[in-house]
């Protein structure tokens, strides 16, 4: 079978790593093309990293017919507009996350992707690495009934020059970092959580640098997520899951492949598993990606998923007292 052929939309930081190296090493993706804004820099970094061709802009390289997907690693406030421009041009499409810059965006990509019948993933790619699957299973084998779960991701990112803290752009910690701690909070409780309270710590006006919110679950568990770019605490990665039958702690749940633990307590014993697959996170979801588009495989980051993402992102800011981003009119 024909390799996933694949076009990428700007000279993100992230491609090198969540694209162009692990693609290196699987036959059933081909990344044959990029297109910036600047097409200096598309034609620098297509000669670094060995991309054959460089078109004058997105949408010419969207509309290439040789190209069979888009991976799409622009800013926040841009993934909706061009996931929807590539599903409309019938490709299929590996999105950075956050899917979009609101819930309302998101379905409005889900819609298209309906009617297109394209593959859309959100580039959650640490829910793809088995050590998440192993995680799971222990919470729902060994913890009993869920009482609490809580997830952290504090990262330094001091440069205002950087993109992520640009409202313009969609920016902010909950957008940023937050998405994942959402995310895993969510796969971890199993469930869809209600905000019931946030509080957030502003860089610039309406850019949070700190989001912590509190969550609810219709099973009766409770939720905590905190997120931060810029904090007093430099590093923190984390998940804590207490059930009425045990503990489990997760250290760095997000990028196993560099570091982690975890640790499950119960019936007063502790233990430390074994250390999960060192292969990087980017390899699974770059197969799965393949396996949906090649052959319909199912994916664990779909469309719904990120519309119910999206949904508890918005919550949050607003129960903070900042507004939902929206989408990039640059």
């Amino acid at each position: 079978m024909a390799p996933v052929r694949i076009g990428v939309l700007g000279a993100a930081k992230i491609a090198p790593a969540a694209l162009i190296k692990p693609a290196r090493k699987l036959d059933e993706i081909d990344v044959r093309a990029i297109a910036a804004r600047d097409r200096a820099k598309a034609e620098s970094f297509a000669a670094k990293h060995g991309i054959p061709n460089v078109h004058d802009g997105y949408q010419a390289l969207i509309d290439d017919p040789s190209i069979d997907a888009i991976y799409n690693p622009l800013p926040n406030g841009l993934h909706g507009r061009w996931t929807i421009a590539a599903l409309e041009a019938g490709k299929h499409v590996l999105c950075e996350k956050p899917f979009t810059a609101n819930a309302d965006e998101a379905e409005a990509v889900a819609a298209v992707a309906d009617r297109s019948r394209r593959v859309v993933m959100e580039a959650f790619h640490y829910r793809y690495h088995p050590l998440i699957d192993r995680i799971l299973e222990i919470v729902r084998a060994e913890l009993g009934t869920v009482r609490h779960v809580e997830t952290w991701m504090i990262i330094p990112l001091p440069s205002r020059r950087d993109i992520r803290w640009q409202l313009d752009l969609a920016g902010g910690s909950t957008m940023d970092v937050g998405c994942y701690t959402i995310h895993l909070l969510r796969t971890l409780a199993g469930e869809e959580p209600t905000v019931v309270g946030a509080s957030a710590r502003e860089r610039s006006i309406g850019i949070d640098r700190w989001m912590e919110a509190d969550m609810r679950f219709a099973g009766g568990a409770t939720g905590k997520v905190t997120a931060s770019m810029l904090s007093p605490r430099l590093l923190s990665l984390g998940a804590r899951v207490e059930g009425d039958k045990g503990e489990l702690r997760v250290l760095n749940p997000y990028a196993p492949h560099y570091f982690s633990r975890v640790t499950v307590s119960t019936n007063g014993k502790k233990r430390t598993e074994p250390r999960a697959s060192r292969e990087p996170t980017y390899m699974f979801q770059l197969r799965a990606f393949a396996g949906a588009v090649l052959r319909g495989e199912p994916i664990l980051t779909g469309p719904a998923d990120s519309i119910a993402n999206m949904r508890v992102i918005d919550a949050a800011y607003r129960a903070a007292g900042l507004e939902p981003r929206r989408p990039s009119l640059q």
